[in-house]
């Protein structure tokens, strides 16, 4: 199947995110999506038609298209998702000047994808950021307090959670065009290695 060639390499793509939904998304939202995005990108679409992004898309729909194939793939990505975000292996997150800065924009990153891909439950709590930036909550706690004194995100006074503000949307998407950091964490998950310096050599 189209699924066991996705996963065979070890790296388990996020289905969810390429198609914007989710992950609570109802068997018919993930019907209706996938196929106006299959249509989009049907290559037989002379406008949109793009034959790596239609592949991945029927990719998607083997995995989440059937209950049982949904759910044996739901239990693979919440393992995959409980290890730290690859990206913040860098030594650039610990080290350097730029290393404060640039944990600011991880966590705000990480904000940014989880509002965007589950509106249901848009914050993360401090144990939700050690996990997925692998950093100790010592490292976290100024650079959480800097972005809630710029109002780029809010402590839920019920959970502690931390959620993303709408300053912090536009500061995010600010720094997508000159920032190889945010770039890797908010970037499609079709898009590869050569796009990523395509993007970065013409600056846009």
């Amino acid at each position: 199947m189209l699924e066991s060639l996705d996963m065979a390499d070890g790296d388990l793509p996020d289905h969810y995110e390429l198609l914007q939904i989710s992950p609570n998304a109802e068997a018919e939202t993930i019907q209706r999506v996938y196929r106006m995005l299959a249509a989009r990108f049907h290559p037989d679409n002379p406008h949109t038609g793009d034959m790596e992004m239609f592949i991945k898309l029927r990719q998607a729909y083997e995995a989440l298209g059937s209950p049982q194939r949904r759910a044996e793939y739901d239990e693979r990505l919440r393992t995959d998702q409980a290890q730290p975000v690859p990206v913040f292996a860098m030594k650039d997150f610990v080290v350097g000047v730029e290393a404060e800065a640039n944990r600011r924009l991880g966590v705000l990153c990480l904000l940014y994808n989880r509002r965007k891909t589950h509106p249901e439950r848009a914050s993360l709590s401090m144990l939700d950021l050690e996990a997925m930036t692998a950093l100790p909550r010592e490292h976290l706690e100024f650079t959480i307090w800097y972005l809630k004194e710029k109002a780029f995100l809010r402590r839920d006074d019920t959970t502690s959670d931390y959620t993303i503000t709408s300053e912090g949307v536009d500061w995010v998407e600010s720094k997508m065009s000159s920032s190889r950091i945010v770039y890797r964490l908010l970037k499609s998950p079709e898009m590869s290695q050569q796009e990523e310096e395509r993007h970065f050599a013409s600056g846009t």
